[in-house]
């Protein structure tokens, strides 16, 4: 997670992408949660490979999640933008015994066994335009065989998430250290395909596990939009989004809306699809399918398709409007 995020600007420009709160919580607290609800196991360790120049605060944020799942949480360092290998081989000290590794900017929804016999797991999710992914092959018993990158020609509709599992992931880190010392670079980085691509040339078993919904946080459209899915999947879960001191005067909430501690909505109807934090103040507006950050003033509005940063204030006619943290627009 140690990109800048440059395309969900100029929420980034405060924050890294991953730590932005999609549903009242963020995108990688909500990305470990899921795995570890796949894996149904104890979890030793979480490495979170950053950039240095995120601080202080962001790492303590980071430890305080992996802690919270009863996990140690440890800080690297990928402070020149090299590739998804390279990322991996940051956190080298801590790549031994079977590992999940991610790309922190995705979210989510899986339901499925994890074949523990396999090599590794490739998570994978049926996609209408294969052309734009990269996608597995797989053979007649179900393995996978090949990853092809933006196939030209039909492979298969199954595309790679970025989500991998390996029984013992200090194969891969000595495959993508042979990668490093050999300087086999694609695309001007060094790249996890390579390395996975050396084990199967060496027999070892991939199989695909195939997730029910994966959704982007890439750009402020997208990003609002997975902010609505995930709120429609926790409220179908029966889980309560709704803070208990919220102050209701003359409004109304239409869920699935996450609405945080100390919010006062005064003559304003709030959602579908809306999530509001902590300490906000919305007054005579309507806002729907938004994401809206902490300590925010809105008043006079009509907002949808939205992203709002933090300590920010809006007072506009403007409807689908993108405002970063502290910033004023009225």
């Amino acid at each position: 997670m140690a990109g800048r995020g440059s395309r969900l600007r100029p929420h980034t420009l405060t924050i890294p992408k991953p730590l932005i709160p999609i549903a009242g919580k963020p995108i990688v607290h909500r990305l470990v949660e899921d795995i570890a609800g796949v894996l149904g196991q104890e979890i030793e360790e979480i490495a979170f490979i950053i950039h240095e120049s995120f601080g202080q605060k962001v790492e303590e944020d980071l430890i305080a999640i992996a802690e919270k799942l009863g996990s140690r949480g440890t800080i690297y360092y990928q402070n020149e933008a090299l590739g998804t290998g390279h990322a991996i081989m940051c956190a080298k000290d801590s790549l031994s015994g079977p590992a999940v590794i991610a790309y922190a900017d995705t979210l989510i929804r899986a339901d499925f066994d994890l074949d523990q016999t396999a090599d590794s797991v490739i998570w994978v999710k049926q996609v209408d335009q294969p052309e734009a992914f990269g996608v597995i092959n797989l053979n007649e018993a179900n393995e996978i065989v090949e990853l092809v990158e933006k196939p030209k020609e039909f492979v298969s509709d199954l595309a790679v998430i970025g989500i991998y599992y390996f029984k013992d992931v200090a194969v891969l880190k000595n495959e993508l250290q042979y990668v490093l010392d050999n300087n086999i670079i694609n695309g001007g980085e060094y790249q996890i395909n390579d390395g996975i691509k050396q084990m199967m040339a060496k027999g070892m078993k991939f199989v695909p596990g195939e997730v029910d919904a994966w959704m982007d946080c890439g750009n402020k459209d997208v990003t609002v939009e997975t902010n609505g899915r995930m709120l429609n999947f926790l409220h179908n879960d029966g889980e309560h989004l709704v803070a208990y001191d919220v102050v209701l005067d003359n409004a109304t909430i239409i869920p699935p809306c996450y609405i945080g501690k100390d919010v006062i909505l005064k003559n304003t109807t709030v959602g579908p699809n809306v999530s509001l934090g902590d300490h906000s103040r919305v007054t005579d507006s309507h806002i729907a399918n938004s994401l809206i950050q902490t300590h925010v003033h809105i008043k006079n509005a009509k907002l949808d398709n939205a992203m709002i940063g933090n300590h920010a204030s809006f007072d506009g006619n403007f409807t689908s409007v993108s405002l970063g943290d502290y910033s004023v627009l009225e």
